[in-house]
């Protein structure tokens, strides 16, 4: 099947494309260069992922977030389709076999970080891969001029060079027309690349900010006014906590979710989320990649977020489905002292990224010029009181480090244990003959798990093993580690501690390869990205959807009539029933189906949140629906 759509129908199951999404696939296959900037939800991945199955050998994705690269190879893999992901934290050998698998076998998608562009081992077999596409995911991350610049992504362009056929498609969410350019630049478009860019504007979506020394309580009473499902984000991990119980308390269904939960329980917590048993979601900006939920009608802010491109993206959560959504932020006069005074946190000084670097070698006893590409665990609240360093400070300082290309920071989540078969054939059949004690769990896990274990690791469950076997997890895992040390398999057990990853060996403190320039710039940047979120915040004249589509360098004609600002400037409109709104929608719909646009100009008398907030309720009791061309219809 090479057909687009058909590419879409079967994969996804979607008739159409969303715009700009066919535009931007042919541009990939007419074999161009293409730059891709879509607001969140705009379906990014899609604009790589089909083209990337019609092309003949693998796509190569690029991307800086190791829990979005586990959800789209997860979604892939439901799919499907297969796909690997190379991460911080996996062992030679898990890395190892991955490759070999992306060049002797049928995986079509392969996930990986800059930072592993430039090792020894994934330039090899990147010379061997038959590669049909590379996908650069947060392209932004390429430009100095972007809001979270990564040196490693730098290497892309090295790697091209090993390639010169093979077409690039970089994609982002946000960027300024510094950005963009600076993007194409970076990774060598040539002359005849295509750029796209999607408006930022969100019409269905209205913004405001509420000034308030109450937030529990002025929370309460906006999830009471404006139904429907709901994302609450705030800065901490306890915050998460304390917000979902208060909730809770009230009589109103919410859960929390941090990168601190395990594996299993996030996924329980978004799943009962996602399926609207549970209405509103608290959670710190760890949740939401990769996460498409289209009827959020809600997203609410506690703490003010560091820059607009988060914001922008966090809030555009919201309204999916493109029916009315608002996203609200809820400040004081603390958040912006707290914003400002964070800078400094944010962004220490080179000698205290020397100390931190000294700290972890010290710790985890790593001698100079060793430890290179080897991952170990690193216990942050441990290291700080060891060495008697803020927590805080010394996270932004191993951040630091991470952006200058020294070492690479996992995900502070939980990972299941993964077993590979090492011996195969008749070695295999030996060893189960002369160890029966050990033959009844190959035997079991050959069972449970298939001819995977050949080829891959498999993630594996000891809770289900013991069981099976009427044993303890303890025994099991004592076993698997006696078959690991003998070499009949390879064997990764579970944590949920961070590891820290050496990208480059290890330096002495003193001599540390630090690049003062962009950290300067850096301080500078996000000095001017306090202050336009601190501006869109504290605005009590220009309208919201306009200070943000400023900020993305793109014109907005007109005010957008919805935000906060612009309804405190609209004159009253005449009083109507909700029954006789709801009649009044549903005559004019049943004559023919409408966009929500075309109503509100068939409706020009009612005031456009009490129309947004009719809709969504006769959606919500089935007395009308959107079709696929996003018209509302009976």
């Amino acid at each position: 099947m090479n057909d687009e759509l058909s590419i879409l129908k079967k994969y996804w199951g979607y008739d159409s494309f969303r715009p700009l999404q066919q535009e931007i696939i042919q541009s990939v296959l007419d074999n161009r260069d293409t730059l891709a900037l879509l607001p969140t939800g705009g379906g990014k991945s899609i604009c790589f992922q089909v083209p990337g199955l019609i092309k003949e050998g693998i796509c190569v994705v690029v991307s800086p977030l190791i829990a979005l690269m586990k959800d789209q190879v997860q979604n892939l893999k439901k799919r499907g389709i297969n796909a690997q992901a190379i991460v911080s934290g996996m062992t030679y050998r898990q890395v190892d076999i991955a490759l070999d698998n992306c060049v002797y076998g049928d995986v079509k998608f392969l996930y990986v970080s800059p930072e592993r562009l430039k090792t020894d081992l994934f330039i090899e077999r990147f010379k061997k891969m038959r590669v049909g596409l590379i996908a650069v995911d947060e392209a932004h991350c390429i430009s100095q001029w972007g809001y979270d610049f990564r040196p490693p992504y730098l290497e892309i362009s090295a790697i091209r060079e090993l390639k010169p056929d093979v077409k690039i498609i970089a994609l982002t969410a946000s960027a300024t027309e510094n950005v963009a350019e600076d993007i194409k630049s970076k990774l060598s478009f040539d002359e005849q690349s295509n750029s796209f860019r999607k408006s930022f504007l969100r019409s269905n979506l209205s913004y405001a900010c509420r000034y308030t020394e109450d937030k529990p309580n002025r929370l309460l009473e906006i999830v009471n006014k404006l139904k429907g499902s709901t994302v609450v984000y705030v800065r901490s991990r306890k915050k998460t906590v304390k917000v979902a119980e208060y909730l809770n308390k009230k009589g109103i269904s919410a859960t929390f979710y941090h990168a601190g939960l395990t594996t299993e329980e996030r996924t329980k917590r978004q799943v009962s989320w996602i399926s609207n048993e549970t209405r509103i979601i608290v959670a710190t900006n760890a949740f939401g990649m990769g996460i498409d939920k289209p009827d959020v009608r809600l997203v609410v802010h506690l703490d003010i977020p560091p820059d607009l491109e988060s914001y922008y993206q966090e809030a555009g959560r919201a309204g999916r489905d493109e029916l009315p959504a608002y996203a609200i932020i809820l400040y004081d006069q603390n958040d912006i002292i707290s914003l400002r005074d964070k800078l400094d946190e944010q962004h220490p000084q080179v000698e205290q990224l020397k100390t931190v670097y000294q700290a972890i070698a010290n710790h985890l006893r790593i001698a100079i010029g060793s430890g290179y590409l080897e991952s170990y665990p690193l216990d942050l609240g441990l290291l700080s009181e060891k060495y008697q360093l803020k927590h805080s400070t010394t996270l932004y300082a191993l951040k630091k480090l991470e952006n200058q290309g020294l070492i690479e920071l996992s995900d502070a989540t939980y990972h299941r244990s993964q077993v590979y078969l090492e011996l195969t054939g008749p070695a295999l059949y030996q060893f189960q003959l002369d160890h029966p004690k050990h033959d009844i769990y190959i035997q079991l896990l050959l069972r449970l798990y298939g001819g995977g274990l050949y080829s891959n690791f498999v993630s594996v469950d000891e809770k289900q093993l013991a069981r099976e076997l009427g044993t303890n997890q303890s025994q099991v895992r004592k076993v698997l580690n006696e078959l690991a040390k003998v070499g009949v398999i390879s064997y990764n057990e579970q944590g949920n501690i961070p590891k820290i990853t050496y990208l480059i060996p290890r330096m002495d403190a003193n001599k540390l390869s630090i690049n003062r320039n962009i950290l300067k710039h850096q301080r500078e940047l996000a000095e001017h990205k306090v202050k336009s979120i601190i501006q869109y915040v504290e605005s009590q004249e220009q309208c919201r959807s306009q200070l943000i589509l400023e900020y993305f360098d793109e014109k907005s004609p007109q005010p957008c009539g919805q935000c906060d600002i612009c309804r405190k400037k609209k004159p009253t409109s005449k009083s109507i029933s909700d029954k006789e709104l709801q009649f009044a929608i549903q005559t004019l719909i049943n004559s023919r189906p409408l966009t929500m646009l075309e109503l509100k100009r068939e409706l020009t008398h009612v005031d456009e949140d009490l129309l947004k907030d009719m809709v969504s309720k006769m959606m919500d009791a089935n007395l009308i629906r959107m079709n696929e061309m996003m018209k509302l219809t009976k």
